[in-house]
């Protein structure tokens, strides 16, 4: 199941084509507009095929910022609140840069000497590596060292998810576990003010973060993104959510699946990839 929005200055009548398993909209002026008329032709791509390609389930959310055009798959689950896990990183480096607790991307916490399932994480670390390899302790350091008070506060004033970070006792796993929830929605708006410098940081800090989200860059695009994956949740849950630029547009995205099992983490991946593939991207 998918949809498609398009927000116009105009007075339109919309004329919805179904053909072939694709949805044209066609929206023109009405009869009392002065406008000269015009049509907007958009085909809206089956979303859903990739699901079940990798057999999972889950929704995408893809906004063209430049069109003012929302696609997306499950409608439902794409306006359901749930765990962020990892995807808080973003939060939570830029509320650690703006509060001072680490003083840029470069800067190494000590490694506790604690071994974890994942090797990369066993070794001192900075903020930059720490996103990219999705380090949970070195974001738990920095979230123990912001505090409860602060976090609370800096929450409500971005107005992240449902704004609920339980008590004192869990500030260093609220996001991944409860009570933090977002939907996939609140995380296409939060990114969306990141991308334009609406959120209550200083310009520094939200440059540095979006520094580090870019996860591939070529003369044709750039990618900047952040993957999550909540094992508290049963079923566990896998995020995948950024912000594609080409073509001097933007594109915001938010996927989100079911994982059953370890081998299903790639699909929240290449789901997003050949959903914008869809859109003639990539």
């Amino acid at each position: 199941m998918f949809r498609i929005w398009q927000s116009l200055s105009l007075v339109f009548t919309v004329i919805i084509i179904i053909s072939l398993g694709s949805i044209y909209v066609q929206a023109q002026p009405s009869s009392n507009s002065s406008e000269h008329s015009a049509k907007v032709n958009v085909k809206v791509p089956d979303l859903g095929r990739h699901f079940q390609k990798f057999g999972v389930e889950g929704s995408i959310l893809i906004y063209d910022s430049k069109n003012n055009l929302t696609y997306e798959h499950n409608p439902q689950r794409n306006a359901t609140a749930m765990t962020p896990a990892s995807t808080f990183k973003i939060f939570n480096a830029l509320t650690a840069l703006e509060t001072g607790v680490i003083a840029d991307d470069v800067a190494v916490l000590t490694w506790d000497g604690i071994h974890r399932d994942f090797e990369v994480w066993n070794q001192d670390t900075n903020l930059r590596q720490a996103f990219k390899n999705s380090t949970v302790w070195f974001y738990q350091v920095l979230a123990r060292k912001i505090g409860y008070e602060r976090m609370q506060q800096w929450i409500d004033k971005v107005g992240y998810g449902n704004r609920q970070i339980g008590t004192a006792a869990d500030i260093d796993r609220f996001w991944l576990q409860e009570p933090l929830k977002i939907t996939p929605k609140a995380q296409i708006d939060f990114l969306q003010r990141l991308y334009e410098g609406n959120l209550p940081f200083t310009k520094r800090t939200m440059d540095v973060v979006k520094d580090i989200m870019v996860r591939e860059q070529t003369p044709e695009y750039t990618l900047r993104a952040k993957t999550g994956w909540s094992i508290t949740n049963k079923p566990q849950i896998g995020w995948f959510v950024g912000y594609w630029e080409q073509n001097k547009n933007v594109y915001f995205f938010a996927t989100n699946i079911v994982i059953n099992k370890p081998d299903d983490l790639p699909a929240r991946i290449e789901i997003t990839r050949s959903s914008l593939k869809d859109l003639a991207l990539l």
